[in-house]
């Protein structure tokens, strides 16, 4: 009987590691599997290193935010951890939510200037 239970335990084994490297190839012909094995393990931001024990919180950030395109050169990829990555994708919704009147608005022509007599100041010190 324990002999038996050892050969069903093997081919359960054997099916287990073939899955698991069948997994492995198609993680590494995605795009995100390319750029970790293109790029260094490093956030392209805040320059924080990862290794393989946290590699779940680094990103592959597309730069033209156009999650479709991806070049087999990587060039519109960088790797950024998960915070960096949050800040860039809302910075990129403001602004493009964000309208030209609204922006237009906002400035206005200012007539003080604040350093107007600073030569005069600078040369009454001497």
């Amino acid at each position: 009987m324990s002999l038996k239970k050892a050969v069903l335990d093997k081919t359960k084994l054997n099916q287990i590691v073939t899955e698991a490297r069948k997994n492995q190839e198609l993680r590494e012909q995605s795009y995100r599997g390319q750029a970790l094995k293109m790029y260094p393990w490093v956030c392209g931001r805040c320059a924080r290193e990862f290794t393989h024990k946290t590699l779940s919180e680094l990103t592959v950030h597309h730069r033209n935010h156009n999650h479709d395109d991806n070049p087999a050169d990587g060039s519109n990829w960088e790797l950024l951890c998960l915070y960096c990555h949050d800040n860039e994708h809302s910075r990129y919704e403001e602004t493009r939510f964000t309208s030209n009147a609204t922006v237009k608005n906002t400035t206005t022509n200012t007539t003080h200037n604040p350093f107007a007599d600073l030569k005069a100041m600078l040369d009454s010190k001497k």
